[in-house]
């Protein structure tokens, strides 16, 4: 960190701009060499680098807020065909990139959605695992989800070289290994985790009975249009209500929220 080295910054700044958008403006953050990435802004990191060091003093905070407040941060994830035949990537920031939502924040988000969320700081972690010692160490996932683990994944006591269903299915590294930058798969797992876990099952039906706590038992638009706010932070349009209110004639509140948690809008940021 001597202040005539101009590497450390610009890989912080790096991994901040990572972790906000998807992909650093260099999109190696851990090989700045001749083999990795070339920045697609240089100048923007060179910026960032000097306000990381020279302004805020190596304090990610003030840095983070600079970068959020901005214009570019702000923008919509809204496509544009034009835009897209010349930077099919975005990787000059024409729109926010999309992209879906971690392991651990599809876990919290659906224990939010759903009412559930402990946001207990501190004190010891859970285990989404029964642990078991027999001349080596075996962790086997848990089938059913207690109330004692639905805290935030923040405090899960992860295993190495475990496989922990929801998490895992979903990109969660290894934690025998660093990961600087997370994969982002499309499987067919994911999609059974989604409608056939006994989490996902037991969050529809948390889901329901919060929506049902809330409105008006008789009142299934009201039921939806709260199911919407709830899960997406809008209300549905006129198509969407009238195919809710036929789904939850036919089959259910319960299968009407097991829908919603499998939705593509509840796991991607837009």
């Amino acid at each position: 960190v001597a202040a005539d080295n101009p590497l450390p910054p610009r890989v912080l700044a790096n991994r901040a701009w990572h972790y906000l958008f998807g992909t650093g403006i260099v999109s190696t953050p851990s090989d700045f060499g001749y083999m990795g990435g070339k920045p697609s802004h240089p100048e923007l990191l060179n910026y960032l680098a000097h306000r990381l060091q020279r302004v805020h003093g190596w304090r990610l905070k003030p840095l983070i807020r600079e970068i959020l407040l901005s214009q570019t941060y702000r923008q919509s994830a809204q496509h544009r065909p034009a835009a897209a035949a010349i930077d099919g990537d975005s990787r000059l920031l024409w729109r926010f990139p999309p992209r879906r939502l971690d392991a651990e924040e599809i876990r919290d988000t659906m224990l939010t959605v759903a009412g559930k969320l402990d946001t207990t700081m501190g004190g010891p972690g859970f285990r989404l695992y029964q642990y078991t010692r027999d001349n080596v160490s075996t962790f086997h996932p848990l089938d059913e989800h207690g109330p004692e683990t639905f805290r935030r994944a923040v405090y899960h006591q992860n295993p190495r070289a475990a496989k922990m269903d929801l998490l895992t299915e979903f990109d969660c590294p290894d934690a025998a290994a660093v990961a600087p930058r997370r994969t982002a798969t499309t499987t067919p797992l994911q999609a059974l985790t989604l409608m056939n876990h006994q989490f996902t099952i037991d969050m529809a039906n948390f889901f329901a009975e919060r929506i049902t706590a809330e409105t008006d038992p008789k009142n299934p638009t009201a039921q939806v249009k709260r199911a919407f706010v709830l899960a997406f932070g809008r209300s549905p349009e006129n198509d969407e209500l009238a195919s809710s209110l036929a789904l939850v004639k036919e089959h259910g509140l319960d299968a009407f929220c097991r829908a919603l948690l499998n939705a593509n809008e509840l796991i991607h940021v837009n």
